[in-house]
């Protein structure tokens, strides 16, 4: 059966017709065309698919369209700059050298942008714990580990000068 689904993918607003059981990842990279969303494990456990849904991360393949209806969702794609430059985010994982073959690489930058949106300041530990539900196979995530350290740092430090 069919539904109307009304949401603001990066910013802006879709209606679409969705089947009941279609899933926001098939939504976002098949009828969007947004190819940053990743289809792996398709079983909510490797985060290649995670996508901020008001501004939380979901793994797209186990969340059904029809729950975003209302919600804004966000991909690596609504994360470039109004002149198509990169994110800080996206900056810090190039410069960092936290990226291989890729595949995993958006769905680690999107939990980025929730643990660097709390506006907490995280230890190595606990971003490893943060990013726990994310498999890479080619990095051994040191350098993914470096790269969120550091922007975690620069936001933080960024927002919590003193006076």
């Amino acid at each position: 059966m069919l539904k109307i689904v009304h949401m603001k993918v990066n910013g802006k607003e879709k209606e679409l017709a969705v089947d009941e059981r279609e899933s926001l990842l098939d939504t976002l990279r098949n009828r969007l065309g947004l190819t940053s969303v990743k289809k792996g494990c398709e079983v909510g456990e490797c985060g290649a698919c995670t996508v901020l849904v008001n501004g939380e991360t979901v793994d797209s393949c186990i969340y059904l369209t029809m729950w975003a209806d209302g919600k804004s969702v966000m991909t690596v794609e609504g994360l470039k700059g109004a002149n198509g430059e990169l994110s800080l985010i996206q900056k810090a994982f190039i410069e960092e050298a936290a990226v291989q073959c890729g595949f995993c690489t958006p769905g680690l930058i999107m939990s980025a942008v929730e643990i660097v949106g709390t506006g907490k300041k995280y230890n190595r530990d606990e971003l490893r714990k943060l990013i726990s539900g994310h498999l890479c196979r080619c990095t051994g995530y040191e350098k993914i580990l470096d790269a969120m350290e550091r922007i975690v740092e620069e936001v933080y430090r960024t927002t919590h000068t003193e006076p």
